[in-house]
């Protein structure tokens, strides 16, 4: 590893151990020449995963396109960022562990749903009626009833 300092091409490592979050290793690394210390981080190397839009035009997969979508279908609404996080967290996991080099806009946007259904009724009408692109009342009306059937018989099992 190349001393961020001198330049110098070889160094040791000092401390190694995972990040708090398991997804890397931190090392503390001496130079050499110089002897000065610095911290790199090894990570897997991940292979670009292209979502296919409904154009069926691709673009690289964002994580953080997820996150945004849900925090605007909880504006205004009692929904912690700490939680949209914890779904935008499985919803990446889903997407990476499933092994697929592509992956549709569709099949994102249901995860979404799913998730949003449970957490909050009103966001997920939202998300709904964008995702959906709901094109009249009734379109808009269906969903709001199959929502309340669903709502209904959550209630009848409890």
């Amino acid at each position: 590893m190349k001393c961020p300092y001198c330049g110098y091409p070889d160094s040791k490592v000092i401390d190694s151990r995972p990040t708090d979050d398991n997804t890397s290793i931190r090392r503390r690394r001496e130079c050499l020449k110089c002897g000065k210390r610095f911290t790199t981080y090894e990570k897997v190397e991940q292979l670009p995963i292209l979502v296919i839009k409904k154009d069926n035009s691709r673009e690289v997969y964002d994580r953080d396109k997820i996150l945004k979508g849900m925090i605007k279908a909880c504006e205004k609404r009692p929904v912690s960022i700490k939680v949209l996080e914890e779904i935008t967290d499985e919803i990446d996991k889903r997407i990476i562990n499933s092994m697929e080099r592509e992956i549709t806009s569709t099949e994102i946007g249901e995860m979404v749903m799913e998730k949003l259904k449970n957490v909050d009724e009103v966001a997920y009408v939202r998300f709904a009626s964008v995702y959906r692109q709901f094109k009249d009342i009734n379109t808009f009306m269906d969903e709001l009833k199959k929502l309340l059937k669903e709502s209904e018989t959550k209630k009848e099992k409890t």
